[in-house]
């Protein structure tokens, strides 16, 4: 939904989008983006337990002994790569759309969180009824994926459905 398709359509639960209907296609998407942009407040969610449910998350991508939450606020952004692109996902968290798409999110995480990510995080994405793409070079994963779309400079190349359990 970032640009218009030159050539066929495209189609949400048998919904054509158009120009008129293209924002309300977008809100079925958190994207992270490789050259992402981190804000230091969460704009727009205006939940009771905002700050909680932050702190839960900061727990549990172990970001809780580098930042702290007050009023919507982070204490900080001003981390490591891979931290920030935690602190991204964190507001994927919160945005809780139908699907997300992460462009080489794993890249700058440290091996030990790179295999949470791949084996815990969008397993639990999956298991809550998300769609999860993935856009990927790291092939040691690629055994996880329910769906395998290679692309060579625009086209695809190939497509192979993976058939194992457990997968994502």
């Amino acid at each position: 939904g970032l640009y218009p398709p030159l050539s066929g359509a495209i189609y949400l639960n048998g919904k054509r989008i158009t120009q008129d209907n293209v924002e309300w296609y977008r809100q079925h998407f958190s994207a992270i983006f490789y050259d992402f942009y981190l804000f230091d407040s969460f704009l727009g969610f205006d939940r009771p337990n905002l700050d909680q449910e932050v702190e839960n998350y900061l727990m549990q991508l172990q970001l809780a002994h580098k930042v702290t939450i007050k009023n919507g606020v982070l204490s900080t952004t001003e981390l490591s790569q891979g931290q920030r692109k935690r602190l991204a996902l964190l507001t994927a968290y919160l945005e809780d759309r139908p699907i997300y798409v992460f462009d080489e999110w794993a890249a700058d995480q440290e091996p030990r969180f790179r295999e949470l990510f791949y084996k815990q995080i969008l397993l639990q994405l999956k298991e809550r009824g998300k769609i999860v793409i993935v856009i990927s070079h790291d092939e040691r994963y690629f055994h996880l994926a329910d769906h395998i779309i290679k692309l060579d400079y625009g086209a695809v190349e190939s497509e192979q459905t993976v058939q194992q359990s457990g997968s994502l």
